[in-house]
């Protein structure tokens, strides 16, 4: 019997492009955004904020936990469908009157999304927050084809009226306090100037009044999508300032932009994420408009409806099991708020539209890592855990974050060249699409089938090599450590070492090496070794801990452990607590009978 291929002849995976790769690696970008301290102030003030409100709101839900595992399920059922979801959510959606349009890549998307407003005829737009607009860079193609884009939520017209970036999956503009806020706002829209106060109110006012105009005026609206129900072709946009209403509903086009892993199999879902997607974003039981529609429908709302189904790099996420999960992400930023990484470099550090804990691992996978276009951003992580533990659909960020540290190691080590040289394709070819379709000349780029392998190892390379050789052998490893006197006479005269050359100075730039001991804890362990048993019952005081259910087991995931690992805290505390409990009792027994300079009791015959 012969084998039989049934995958897709031909077909090249297409990674994703547009606003989503490192402009500057990671830990460069993130030195100098760390010279910036108020913007440091805002975003720490900012997130501390949020972060409250979320717990004081989840602490309310007792099922709480059984909503992330619900929420989670369904996420992974649309994972495993999502071909027949898809084309379920397509055939719903002509059948009520909306075109769909599918786009493989940025260019492919922003292609279709012009053709449609130079249609109408339309100059303008007006646009509702949306990251999949804003990772195809959809305002940039539309300016260089004439057409302008005004942002009409209000952060997001913080950062498009100031020349900015977004810094933050929901608040963009929160590393903006209220007086820079007042200066772009006098500086750059219409209507204001210097009597402009820095009053929350006030401002809210001045760009409330600036965008009425806007919703009135214009023809065509340009939207994302929180959820696409594929079982009645109904897409749902939730939002907290009313922008949103006004641009589904007053326009006569609307164009949706939604990326293909936003399904939900059925109607039913939204219960579980509409109680998610608040508490975890802004810390609200719920979100104040959530607008749904279905199609269109004669005299009421848009009279024409296209949507447009994006890729751009999310089936080459799918085929990866280990980090196909990030594509469960509903976008309520709660890993930014408590990662400490995000919090002290920002979100402009990452270079891609996706900050945070989820962008460093969404932007490396949806370009491919081996792309070498984000390979920094999965080490833009102290790997806490903080972001696993608020996600409400349990997205195991540290093990995907590990995950891909691992295949960019391997691809540097040359184990992943063909991935490395498809990716790079399509990188290549995408960036020409946009800058043909930009009327920019395309930047000079390495063809990718003659691309230098990297073969010469690195001195990190031989460090751990060295360090395989030494940790591999007891004998080595004892030899070793008879070096330990050396190293301390040499660094205990300076107190430690404070700088050390090359790649391990990295270590010293932000630490000091203390004076190695005397001895190696292996040589110490064979001369106290034996007294540990005794050691062990005097710190249990005779009482004895619960053994854990199931024995040692491996943790499956990085998650995993880390509860795995908190569970061996609490045990540590409760040999705290003994132990504090037993020197209480024998410091009261001591204080209340009297001793002799020995320490023996009176009045009492010794045994």
């Amino acid at each position: 019997m012969t084998t039989v291929d049934l995958g897709m002849p031909g077909t090249r995976v297409a990674y994703g492009s547009g606003n989503l790769y490192e402009e500057t690696p990671f830990p460069e970008h993130a030195r100098e955004e760390l010279k910036n301290a108020q913007m440091r102030a805002n975003i720490g003030h900012a997130t501390h904020t949020i972060r409250g409100k979320r717990a004081r709101v989840v602490g309310e839900l007792p099922d709480w936990q059984d909503l992330r595992d619900a929420g989670s399920a369904i996420k992974q059922e649309v994972a495993a469908h999502l071909p027949e979801l898809l084309e379920q959510f397509e055939t719903n959606v002509r059948a009520r009157g909306g075109v769909v349009h599918w786009a493989r890549d940025a260019a492919e998307a922003n292609r279709i999304v012009t053709e449609l407003v130079q249609a109408k005829g339309a100059q303008e737009i007006i646009k509702v927050k949306s990251m999949a607009t804003q990772e195809i860079g959809l305002n940039e193609h539309l300016e260089a084809q004439g057409i302008t884009a005004h942002e009409t939520d209000l952060a997001e017209l913080i950062v498009q009226l100031g020349d900015d970036k977004p810094s933050h999956i929901l608040v963009p503009a929160i590393h903006k306090n209220r007086d820079e806020i007042r200066e772009i706002f006098s500086r750059r829209m219409p209507g204001t100037g210097k009597e402009l106060t820095n009053e929350p109110a006030v401002l809210a006012e001045a760009a409330r009044t600036y965008l009425r105009e806007k919703f009135l005026e214009t023809t065509v609206a340009v939207s994302g999508a929180n959820f696409g129900i594929a079982e009645t072709g109904t897409l749902t946009v939730v939002e907290s300032e009313g922008n949103g209403r006004m641009c589904l509903t007053l326009p006569k086009t609307l164009i949706t932009v939604m990326g293909i892993e936003k399904l939900l199999p059925r109607f039913a879902d939204l219960e579980v994420f509409t109680q998610l997607l608040p508490r975890s974003s802004t810390g609200e039981r719920m979100n104040p408009y959530t607008s749904m529609w279905t199609g269109v429908a004669e005299g009421d709302g848009p009279e024409e409806f296209h949507l447009v189904l994006l890729d751009n790099g999310r089936s080459a996420v799918l085929g990866d099991p280990v980090g196909r999960s990030a594509l469960h992400c509903i976008r309520c930023s709660a890993c930014l708020n408590v990662c400490p990484v995000y919090e002290h470099a920002g979100g402009h550090a990452y270079g891609s539209t996706y900050p945070g804990p989820i962008g460093a691992i969404l932007s490396p996978q949806l370009t491919g890592v081996a792309a070498e276009q984000n390979n920094s951003l999965p080490y833009a992580s102290s790997l806490c855990g903080r972001c696993y533990e608020v996600c409400p659909v349990k997205i195991d960020i540290p093990s995907i974050l590990v995950h891909l540290r691992d295949e960019d190691v391997r691809t540097k080590h040359g184990q992943r060249d063909a991935a490395a040289t498809q990716q790079r394709a399509t990188v290549i070819e995408a960036r020409e699409a946009e800058a043909q379709a930009a009327g920019t000349p395309p930047e000079p780029s390495e063809h990718p089938a003659t691309a230098p392998k990297k073969r010469v190892p690195s001195e990190m390379d031989l460090l751990m090599k060295a360090a395989g050789t030494v940790m591999s052998s007891g004998t080595r490893m004892g030899l070793a450590e008879r070096a330990l006197p050396l190293g301390r006479g040499a660094l205990k005269p300076f107190g430690g070492a404070k700088w050390l050359p090359g790649t391990v100075g990295g270590w010293t730039q932000e630490r000091d090496i203390p004076v190695p001991p005397n001895q190696s804890f292996r040589n110490w362990w064979r001369k106290h070794g034996e007294d540990s048993e005794q050691r062990v019952a005097q710190d249990l005081g005779g009482a004895q801990l619960a053994p854990s259910a199931g024995g040692e087991v491996a943790a499956s995931s990085l998650a995993a452990a880390i509860h795995e690992h908190a569970a061996w805290g609490a045990e540590a505390q409760a040999v705290a607590k003994l132990r504090a409990e037993r020197s209480s009792a024998e410091g009261a027994t001591t204080k209340d009978s009297p001793t002799t300079s020995t320490g023996e009791h009176h009045g009492g015959q010794q045994a």
